[in-house]
């Protein structure tokens, strides 16, 4: 099962923790694997300094059951880039799509969250804007939720700011390889008391229209 991770410039370091989870949860299954995905292969500047290496470009990127989008300062660009979007609707038209923290903006942006419920990250610093208010007052057709993640009908996931992508991404691995693999994956992590604190504090929302 093959898991795509989708960076650009500006992403936020620590929305790489979506690779650091598929990475853990393979000593559990191991026929995941992962690639990472940006608008062109090769050197990615991530946010604050790191340089990280894609796979591959937006036109070269194999087939994934699922790709999620990550979060960060480049958000902005990324949501008026045609490659970008045109990738993100491609995907969706096909197969799955995810996004933890403001990549649930480049979602918007893309037009795939239009007519359902959605959500990104809530929490900033003075004087910036949270983007779930930036995603209600500029996509209307989006039913924004405050949660820790959405799940709706038609294969797309939205996640919560920041380690909330940790969470965002145990979910994919249950609905996807089953809960077992899911709770293996976030004992071996440490994480299993603070992902159950996250469900019961911060709780997911689920589509009506939701499968199953």
């Amino acid at each position: 099962m093959r898991f795509g991770i989708f960076i650009y410039d500006g992403v936020e370091p620590i929305d790489l923790a979506t690779f650091g989870v598929l990475s853990m949860a393979r000593r559990i299954a191991p026929e995941i694997s992962i690639c990472t995905i940006a608008p062109a292969a090769g050197a990615v500047a991530l946010a604050n300094g790191l340089t990280v290496t894609a796979d591959y470009g937006v036109d070269s990127a194999p087939a994934c059951d699922v790709v999620i989008v990550t979060g960060g300062p480049g958000w902005s660009a990324q949501a008026k880039a045609p490659a970008t979007l045109d990738y993100i609707r491609r995907v969706h038209a096909s197969s799955r799509i995810a996004s933890v923290c403001t990549g649930g903006m480049i979602l918007a942006a893309s037009g795939v969250l239009d007519g359902g419920p959605a959500t990104t990250k809530r929490e900033v610093v003075p004087p910036e804007i949270s983007p779930v208010a930036v995603m209600r007052e500029t996509y209307p057709g989006i039913d924004v939720r405050e949660a820790m993640l959405v799940e709706r009908g038609d294969r797309v996931v939205t996640g919560g700011g920041v380690t909330l992508c940790i969470d965002t991404t145990l979910h994919l691995i249950a609905d996807m390889l089953g809960d077992r693999v899911a709770n293996e994956t976030a004992r071996i992590m440490e994480y299993s008391r603070a992902w159950r604190a996250n469900r019961e504090a911060f709780a997911p929302v689920f589509s009506a229209s939701r499968p199953g």
